[in-house]
């Protein structure tokens, strides 16, 4: 039997499993490529990887035997069965003290269950998020590896060597226990949502209510990407509006339906769970559900009144407007996912480092922006800050953005363009920063229908039930927190 040679080993091998051996090999390690179709490990040995240090293997069996101690197998193959199949076939193969990881878009109860399981059998295993894409795994993606802790020192080296760097700090740090990883990555995919959909109701706002072609938007999209508003999504959007053909603009032949993974929906699914109003995710996955019904949407738009107008005011206020509306945004989604983040922390026990969340997500990610680097300094001055609307700098950035949301979503109420995103952001930033909800008389209404009970001003945590017809009786219904 030859000696064990390789660093690591990694099981799926389609177009991110690829890049990310490659990256490893870059840095020095190692790396033993699998494939369930044994055929593909081939075709990579013979192309991509030929004149490189990668190795083979043609069985699970081959492949373990070919890694040094302790044994660190990564995968990324489909979320879900496919994983359980693969933990299943090499937990006999593997010895106490060796290493799963799981790369894939798992869910995080999923990573948590395998986390436990796994080690009862004296197997370590880790779920960790990956973001960037193809060019992100090939050159640096983002890495949020969590699960269980014992692991992190032996994966630690080669993780932080292949991720992104911002400012010289690796994109990559420990997240937490369990299923921490898989579900800081399922919230930063759930902000990704926020973010493109936002970006799409701009676009959407420039091209039917200012009349902007395409390469109009693309100088404006260039502009922003130079402020505040820098980063990959608006880059790579104004790309996309000034990509030409033979026949034109590709953007305006391709059809207005959005796809979606899972991802943001178990985001919303999430906030539901935990009662965190993260509402700017949920609209975003309502957005593209909505965009699915072109049929309806179609024999609707020739049925149903509503304006159908362009704005008449000055262009050039309106895009600086505009800016405005999104960064505001863009900040109140962000808020959003870190109070998910915070009591999914508080539930599960996890000691998440928010400001180092922050820096992973500051580059190789999709969701990469220069103002994460103002969420670390929010958090690295204050880590047990609530909310990041109430730091000083995004308070100050509310106060200098809102009067421009109101007007950008308000024109588009009046001209008919929707804009659910933006316009549910401005309703949570007025909610949040309202002392006196209407939530007293919707406490009266429960208890008037079903004696559901409400607590009085000045006697919190003292449940009273009303008889407020004179008919009901004084037997009160259980109450529950949503």
């Amino acid at each position: 039997m030859s000696e064990p040679v390789a660093d690591i080993a990694l099981i799926g091998l389609a177009v991110m499993g690829q890049n990310l051996i490659l990256n490893m090999n870059d840095h020095g390690f190692v790396v033993c490529a699998y494939n369930r179709t044994t055929d593909k490990v081939k075709a990579f040995l013979d192309n991509e990887a030929k004149g490189t240090k990668i190795i083979g293997a043609f069985s699970l069996e081959e492949m373990v035997s070919k890694l040094k101690k302790p044994r660190r197998v990564m995968m990324l193959v489909k979320a879900g069965a496919a994983v359980d199949a693969f933990i299943e076939k090499l937990i006999p193969l593997l010895s106490s003290g060796d290493i799963i990881i799981d790369g894939g878009n798992s869910e995080y109860q999923d990573t948590q269950r395998r986390t436990e399981n796994l080690e009862k059998v004296g197997i370590l295993f880790v779920g960790s998020g990956v973001s960037g894409g193809e060019e992100g795994a090939r050159y640096g993606p983002s890495l949020m590896p969590g699960g269980n802790p014992k692991a992190w020192p032996h994966i630690k080296e080669i993780f932080q060597a292949i991720a992104a760097k911002a400012d010289g700090e690796p994109c990559c740090d420990w997240v937490g226990e369990t299923g921490a990883g898989h579900f800081v990555k399922m919230v930063h995919n759930g902000i990704e949502y926020g973010d493109m959909q936002l970006v799409c109701e701009a676009y959407h706002l420039m091209r039917n209510g200012l009349g902007l072609n395409p390469a109009e938007m693309s100088d404006v999209f260039d502009e922003w990407n130079k402020g505040e508003l820098d980063s990959f999504l608006i880059e790579i959007t104004r790309d996309i509006l000034k990509f030409r053909d033979e026949k034109g603009y590709l953007l305006d032949r391709i059809r207005d339906t959005a796809g979606q993974k899972g991802t943001g929906k178990w985001t919303a699914i999430a906030a539901l769970d935990y009662g965190v109003p993260v509402t700017l995710i949920g609209e975003s996955v309502f957005a593209r559900c909505l965009s699915a019904l072109q049929h309806e949407r179609i024999t609707a738009s020739n049925v149903l009144e509503g304006p159908n107008d362009s704005y008449k005011g000055d262009r050039k206020t309106f895009l600086a407007h505009l800016r405005k509306a999104l960064y505001a945004s863009k900040i109140i989604s962000y808020a959003q996912g870190f109070m998910l983040l915070r009591e999914a922390a508080k539930v599960h026990n996890w000691n998440l480092n928010y400001g180092g969340i922050a820096l992973m997500w500051r580059g190789g990610c999709i969701i990469r922006s220069a103002f994460l680097g103002n969420i670390k300094q929010a958090f690295d001055k204050n880590p047990k800050l609530s909310n990041l609307l109430l730091d000083e700098f995004f308070a100050k950035a509310m106060k200098d953005c809102q009067a421009s949301a109101r007007f950008v979503v308000s024109t588009a109420v009046t001209i008919g363009i929707p804009t659910p995103a933006l316009s549910t952001a401005l309703a949570f930033y007025d909610g949040f920063r309202t002392a006196r909800l209407p939530a007293n008389l919707l406490q009266a209404q429960r208890d008037y229908f079903g004696a559901h009970t409400y607590e009085l001003l000045g006697h919190e945590g003292k449940f009273v039930h009303t008889n407020w017809t004179g008919r009901g009786g004084n037997v009160s219904a259980t109450t529950y927190d949503a």
